[in-house]
């Protein structure tokens, strides 16, 4: 419940846009170039019927928010969540043009998001949805323009719903106007666990930094989806010890560690991580403040705030999710000698790898897992060393660098390109 009564209080759009200003401030950008990257290039709200398998219809609310095109078509995921607000996919779209500039792929940010609990859906009633959400937004989507992956609630199904509706319109199969696809559609090698795969690069590279050994690091993770499962999974083979991991029914805790393996089978079972043997039960809350080394969020935004921030005893906080981390709990954390890795670099494996998808697409050539996950700890051992560098050089913590780096680099192609007409 403590979740639910925070969460009007913080809003996302609010947090990028403090985001934002503080390395716009650092970077001295002009007044001009702060205001066109302030707010969204574009907005699309959607209020769309669906049959239901009972006969009635109802009308969903879905939106599509492009924030940047300055470096390339936008890039982003299509959440179905019953909290999904504009705000919300504003300010994933914003982070989604400083995550793609952070690691160097040629994207701007885009975001979309249905208003729906998707549990409350059979698989031909989401179907529908999928496809008349996709008919929608399809007036701004497509291979040139911007792109959707899967992100909460969605996946490879969904998408393969979206192409088929697009191919449907523009009458030819074009596999490159959605990511995270099946593989038979078109889909990369590596794309499903390429989230997790680039954050556990970003970890190797901070415990190197900081000089932690991770097969003696005891990790918690908060949020046991794509990303928090396979995250868990990797690091165990790393062979640290898992000893926290939660869902959005609670959280389990056992000192010294389980398998995530045996977690996610029986979560594929029973719904739920809770009541798994050997473990004690415990709130999402309390997992970030457990005793541990490594903390991965891969929940939702807003999970660590002012209010628990000096509680949270992990030295590497490698945010696998969006936004977990609020401005003001930041603070408290660069203080307490936390080292953040912020989700715009931990957690851009996932479009890194879109992007991967998207040229083996657009070429019709594909990559084997091997060549798909060197290219990928390439590109997030070199976007880690960059924003260490600035980091350090700059006296900021991790985030801030981060984004000098991103908004450096969107500013600079916007300068460039200059404004039309």
């Amino acid at each position: 419940m403590a979740t639910q009564q925070i969460a009007p209080a913080i809003n996302a759009w609010d947090v990028a846009q403090r985001q934002f200003d503080l390395a716009a401030e650092h970077l001295k950008l002009s007044p001009g170039l702060r205001r066109v990257l302030r707010e969204p290039k574009r907005e699309l709200t959607v209020h769309f019927p669906v049959k239901m398998d009972d006969g009635s219809v109802r009308v969903f609310t879905g939106y599509r928010v492009q924030h940047n095109l300055g470096r390339g078509p936008a890039k982003g995921g299509i959440r179905y969540h019953q909290d999904v607000t504009l705000d919300e996919v504003k300010a994933l779209a914003m982070w989604m043009t400083w995550k793609c500039a952070v690691v160097g792929i040629p994207f701007g940010g885009g975001k979309g998001g249905v208003i729906v609990d998707p549990k409350k859906l059979s698989q031909r009633e989401l179907e529908g949805l999928t496809r008349r959400f996709a008919t929608e937004i399809s007036i701004i989507i497509g291979p040139e323009k911007d792109i959707p992956a899967p992100d909460v609630n969605t996946n490879s199904q969904t998408m393969a719903w979206i192409m088929d509706t697009y191919s449907m319109h523009v009458g030819y199969t074009c596999p490159a106007v959605v990511t995270g696809k099946p593989i038979p559609l078109g889909g990369s090698e590596g794309r499903n666990e390429a989230t997790a795969q680039g954050a556990v690069y970003t970890i190797q590279d901070a415990a190197r930094h900081l000089g932690m050994d991770l097969a003696k690091c005891r990790v918690a993770v908060q949020g046991y989806g794509n990303a928090g499962a396979i995250a868990a999974q990797l690091m165990f083979a790393e062979g640290s010890k898992i000893i926290a991991v939660s869902d959005s029914t609670g959280a389990i805790y056992k000192p010294d560690g389980f398998d995530p393996n045996s977690v996610l089978a029986w979560k594929q079972e029973h719904h739920t991580v809770v009541g798994f043997p050997g473990t004690k039960e415990m709130s999402n809350a309390e997992l970030l403040e457990v005793d541990c080394d490594i903390l991965i969020p891969a929940a939702l935004e807003n999970q660590i705030t002012a209010a628990n921030a000096g509680r949270v005893k992990a030295r590497i906080i490698a945010e696998a999710a969006n936004g977990p981390t609020t401005p003001e709990a930041d603070e408290i954390l660069y203080k307490n000698a936390k080292f953040v890795i912020p989700d715009i670099l931990c957690n851009a494996g996932g479009v890194t790898v879109s992007y991967f998808e998207w040229v083996q697409d657009l070429d019709r050539d594909f990559w084997s897992i091997e060549q798909v996950n060197a290219k990928l700890r390439s590109i997030m051992t070199k976007a880690f060393a960059s924003t260490l560098d600035m980091s350090l050089k700059e006296r900021v913590n991790m985030r801030t660098a981060a984004y000098m780096l991103a908004v450096q680099r969107v500013a600079d192609a916007t300068s460039v390109r200059g404004l039309y007409p």
